[in-house]
């Protein structure tokens, strides 16, 4: 039979040789690629093609591993380290999306691992699966911590009168229209760090002095390090790595959401042994800000 850009649930019952029940159950769950459009399911053809190539791959290709979502200094340096031991034999890349973009490209199965923080470290335990859960095939993922690191307020260690004395984020005033900010995109869990900051001075993002937007704590920390821009908010990692200024704000947990069913895939478990390396560590104690008493351990687990 022929077959449009997108299919019903019926068309794709027969696609797939299967009962019309089942499939309105797998998209129900999230693992079906579909979206519903005035209270009815649509399936993408081509993305369901995708998805039963996927899944003769067990969920996930054994020569590709994907990760998208919050970024992080030491994440890149552990991607590039796999890529160089993996050479040809496979492809792991990392693209800054930001904590919520991350979710939504898991949740139609573009990537395979999406990284995120999202607030205080002592509250990560509520927060995460919180937000987890907001997104179709939640059920299907697991938590993993990779460790904790400092996020904070970034500086422009030039500015006079600023990086003499700084020791708290009321030592200065930074809100001061003088002052060029640089933001993270939304659903960027360092821009909802800055919204959270400026809440507790009364404030909002429309009352600093922004106009530009980054796309990475790279660039952000780039930025600020070639005088673009004066002041951003991202983690002590980013700030070490450029040499600039910083004011903590608090501990958060950096963690990794994984689906199930490609959990103990090599590349995957690659990645989380990594985690674990002391030369990893190493490199974390020189950007500063990071602890990995907990790197590893399983959070949460969708149902």
């Amino acid at each position: 039979m022929e077959h449009s850009e997108f299919l019903n649930a019926k068309q794709v019952a027969e696609y797939l040789d299967l009962n019309e029940k089942k499939v309105y159950a797998l998209a129900n769950d999230g693992q079906l690629p579909a979206t519903k459009i005035t209270g009815k399911w649509l399936f993408p053809k081509s993305l369901l093609d995708k998805w039963i190539i996927d899944s003769c791959h067990n969920g996930a290709f054994s020569d590709r591993l994907l990760i998208a979502g919050s970024d992080d200094p030491l994440l890149q340096m552990i991607v590039g380290k796999m890529g160089n031991q993996l050479g040809s034999n496979a492809l792991v890349g990392y693209t800054s999306t930001g904590s919520r973009q991350g979710l939504s490209l898991l949740s139609k199965g573009h990537v395979d691992i999406c990284a995120i923080h999202w607030g205080q470290a002592s509250e990560a335990p509520l927060r995460h699966p919180a937000l987890l859960q907001q997104y179709t095939g939640s059920r299907n993922w697991v938590l993993i911590h990779a460790y904790e690191r400092v996020q904070g307020i970034i500086i422009n260690p030039k500015l006079v009168g600023i990086s003499d004395a700084i020791t708290s984020s009321n030592s200065i005033e930074l809100t001061s229209k003088q002052y060029k900010w640089g933001l993270r995109q939304q659903g960027a869990g360092s821009l909802r760090t800055l919204d959270e900051w400026l809440h507790a001075k009364k404030l909002s993002i429309n009352d600093l002095n922004a106009e530009q937007t980054y796309f990475s704590e790279r660039e952000l920390g780039a930025a600020i390090a070639c005088s673009e821009i004066d002041v951003g908010c991202g983690s002590q990692s980013t700030a070490g790595e450029y040499q600039l200024t910083f004011i903590p704000l608090y501990t958060e947990a950096f963690e990794l959401v994984i689906p199930k069913n490609i959990f103990f895939k090599t590349l995957v478990q690659h990645m989380l042994n990594e985690l674990k390396d002391t030369e990893v560590h190493r490199r974390g104690d020189r950007l500063g800000g990071y602890s990995f008493a907990r790197s590893g351990l399983q959070i949460w687990s969708g149902s």
